[in-house]
């Protein structure tokens, strides 16, 4: 089996053009599980049946591993066994039509309220690129807008006028998103204390830039973001989109319906939108356990 393994990963990076080698990786090592688990139970990879397939999922629930997981065995699996039927070397694939178990929900990371001024206050600083990373808080708070949608804001996307920002989101779709007076004043220092010294006399039509007066990049703003979490000592884990997270959450904790946020936060389906309600109502959860008298436990 183990020399079928190694052609059909060939097969891959060659005649499907598979560039991902933690694809190709992550394949090979599912695959080689599962063959050391055929052996084991004495089973030929020929000659298999949905009660030995059952028994290796069992398998793999027994060693603890997630949904997402044992979908990625399956998922390798299939594509292994279809390889198989391609090469006349199984007549059909025993994994086509074995469903993969359904993914944990994972709710979404936010900040509360206090955490986010702990972020502001270490970037309350006078100089070019505090007043610049202030900005970027600001902004990914106030707008909910993505990392990359972030970085690629010109300056002539912005209506200070009309408090709004036209943003170019995925799939080329435009949409508009709004801020408020917080968002004006750091904005209005930016372009007058901050941006000018890092554009150092040159051209660029790009909002926010970075030290040497190019445009910022995604990453540049992901290690701008673990700078600040570590110097406001904030403890879990808080990249840009948890920014986005709690935008949407604050919202919808505020009396927000849920087809607005979804139109500012540009998503093209509701169902999407729809994780930052369980959000919102594992807090009313938890307030109601913790102030309803009859929620409580005797102590």
């Amino acid at each position: 089996m183990k020399d079928k393994i190694t052609d059909f990963l060939t097969y891959l990076s060659l005649e499907r053009n598979y560039q991902e080698d933690t694809t190709i990786k992550n394949y090979e090592i599912d695959l080689l599980q599962f063959a050391e688990f055929l052996k084991a139970h004495n089973l030929n990879y020929l000659k298999l049946k949905k009660d030995d397939v059952r028994s290796y999922l069992k398998y793999l629930d027994s060693l603890n591993y997630k949904n997402s997981s044992i979908s990625r065995h399956l998922s390798a699996l299939r594509s292994f066994y279809a390889y198989l039927v391609n090469q006349n070397i199984v007549k059909t694939n025993i994994f086509r039509n074995i469903s993969s178990p359904k993914k944990e929900k994972k709710l979404p990371n936010f900040l509360q309220y206090g955490e986010l001024l702990k972020m502001f206050d270490v970037t309350s600083k006078d100089d070019p690129l505090s007043i610049r990373n202030y900005l970027i808080i600001e902004t990914l708070y106030d707008t909910g807008l993505r990392v990359s949608e972030l970085v690629n804001l010109k300056l002539k996307d912005i209506n200070m006028a009309q408090k709004e920002i036209i943003v170019l989101g995925k799939g080329n779709k435009e949409r508009v998103v709004y801020f408020g007076d917080y968002e004006i004043e750091s904005l209005n220092r930016y372009l007058k204390e901050s941006r000018p010294f890092l554009l150092n006399d040159k051209k660029n039509e790009y909002l926010f830039l970075n030290h040497l007066g190019n445009k910022l990049t995604d990453r540049g703003v992901r290690l701008i973001i673990d700078n600040i979490i570590k110097e406001a000592a904030l403890k879990h884990k808080i990249s840009p989109h948890t920014l986005r997270h709690t935008f949407a959450t604050h919202l919808l904790n505020e009396g927000a319906d849920l087809k607005s946020v979804q139109e500012l936060l540009g998503h093209a389906s509701l169902s999407t939108t729809q994780i930052y309600t369980h959000v919102s109502n594992e807090r009313l959860r938890s307030v109601y356990l913790n102030a309803h008298p009859r929620s409580k436990e005797e102590k």
